[in-house]
């Protein structure tokens, strides 16, 4: 795979920055009504549309639990941009400062700033909880900005980022879903272009330097984080917001084939991109199967 030279690109990058940014304090209008009878998210990417319990539930209560699913979408998104914030800083603590690279890494660092800060005003202002990942895995995610590098670290960052972008690409031309949740999609969507060029050219650099006894914890790595990732997605206590019992809408959620297929397609590019770079196979293929991204 050709990368271009890395200062080049990150030219390139920070006049994209610079020409074209949003402030979502300015761009959006939090104080829109939200419409009557729409969904949140896409009506058949909710986690347990297809599944038995979906059937009981009334027009109301689907419309209700696509809110609170999207609640724990975009309060994941905002964990996982924390995380690539540290991973980023990390980054240009061992850089120098004066290269462009490290400079769109710090202009990186302030778009997910503006991100996290959208997604936030995003779960206050539909009225939900900020759901988060659950205790466990927020605990996890503390190692990772201390496990993470090279490679598995953009990878990490390249899994959350492509599958948040392709879910809300597809919800941004979905006449169905809130206005105020499309703006938010399209923001982020034209804003993570530039991040996921950054991120997918630094991984094939990190490939190429990479030494042979780096590569199966680099595989690891990459396959857990994933995992952590998409099993977080969807916290199990947005199933208390429709009156089911949490552990078995969890369970049917999990089991449901068309919720491993939205975490499959949303998931397809990317695994496209890092199988081409060596870092899909063993010892990380059992997390890569938990994940769904893997059939």
């Amino acid at each position: 795979m050709r990368v271009a030279d890395r200062e080049k690109t990150a030219e390139r990058l920070l006049k994209s920055s610079a020409e074209k940014f949003y402030d979502p304090e300015v761009d959006i209008d939090w104080s829109a009504p939200l419409a009557d009878g729409l969904f949140y998210i896409p009506e058949q990417r909710i986690s347990l549309y297809g599944t038995p319990l979906y059937d009981t539930l009334t027009q109301e209560q689907r419309i209700e639990l696509s809110k609170h699913e999207l609640a724990s979408i975009a309060s994941v998104g905002l964990w996982f941009e924390l995380l690539l914030m540290q991973m980023l800083v990390k980054v240009v603590y061992n850089t120098d400062p004066t290269t462009r690279h490290a400079q769109y890494a710090l202009t990186e660092v302030a778009d997910e700033c503006r991100h996290s800060t959208m997604f936030a005003r995003l779960v206050e202002r539909v009225g939900c909880p900020a759901y988060g990942p659950t205790k466990h895995t927020h605990r996890l995610g503390k190692l990772l900005p201390v496990v993470g590098y090279g490679p598995a670290m953009y990878g990490s960052i390249l899994v959350a980022e492509e599958i948040l972008d392709r879910l809300q690409r597809e919800a941004m031309n979905d006449e169905t879903v809130q206005p105020i949740v499309r703006m938010v999609n399209r923001i982020h969507v034209l804003e993570e272009a530039r991040h996921v060029r950054f991120a997918r050219e630094e991984l094939q650099r990190g490939m190429a330097r990479l030494k042979g006894y780096e590569k199966p914890y680099q595989k690891w790595l990459i396959g857990y984080v994933s995992m952590m990732i998409t099993r977080a997605i969807i916290n199990p206590r947005v199933y208390a917001a429709v009156g089911l019992d949490v552990r078995e809408a969890h369970r049917q959620a999990l089991a449901n084939p068309k919720f491993q297929e939205t975490i499959r397609w949303s998931g397809e590019r990317i695994m496209s991109f890092l199988d081409e770079a060596g870092l899909v196979g063993k010892p990380g293929m059992r997390s890569w199967r938990r994940s769904f991204l893997v059939g």
